[in-house]
C-alpha cells in the first residue's frame, strides 16, 4: 500500500477519514452523525495536506514512455464492450438474444483489458532496455 512511512501514515489517515465521513453520513439526521461527518472531513483535509508534502520516490521510473494510441484504444474497446452489453439489453426482448449480445460486450472488454491495455504498457518496459 505504501513505499515508506510518511505514506503508510497519510493513507492510514486518509482511510479513517473516509470511514469516519461515512458514518457520518449514514446516521445524519442525529447529532453524533453531523460530528462525525465534520471529523471525517477534517481528517480528509488532513491526510491530503499530508500527502501534498510526501516525496516521491526516488530512483528510475518502472516504465519508459508508453504510447497513448494503444492506451486509448484499449480503454476505448473496455468501455465499447461495456456499451454493447447495456445497449443490447434493449435490442432484443429474448433472453438468449440478450445472453449472446452481453457475452459478446464481455468478450470486447476482455480484449481491451487484457490483450491491449498490457501489450501498451510492456511496449517500452524497464526490462526491455
Amino acid at each position: 500500500m505504501a513505499a515508506n512511512k510518511s505514506q503508510g501514515r497519510s493513507f492510514g489517515l486518509f482511510l479513517t477519514g473516509v470511514t469516519a465521513a461515512c458514518a457520518g453520513i449514514a446516521v445524519m439526521p442525529g447529532g453524533l452523525g453531523i460530528g462525525l461527518l465534520i471529523v471525517g472531513l477534517v481528517l480528509l483535509a488532513a491526510a491530503l495536506a499530508m500527502f501534498l508534502k510526501l516525496k516521491p520516490l526516488e530512483g528510475k521510473p518502472a516504465l519508459g514512455a508508453q504510447p497513448a494510441v494503444m492506451k486509448l484504444v484499449g480503454a476505448a474497446l473496455s468501455a465499447g464492450g461495456w456499451i454493447v452489453a447495456l445497449f443490447g439489453l434493449h435490442m432484443t426482448a429474448s433472453v438468449g438474444g440478450r445472453l449472446v449480445i452481453d457475452l459478446i460486450g464481455i468478450a470486447i472488454s476482455l480484449v481491451g483489458v487484457v490483450v491491449i491495455l498490457p501489450s501498451a504498457c510492456n511496449k517500452n518496459a524497464i526490462w526491455k532496455a
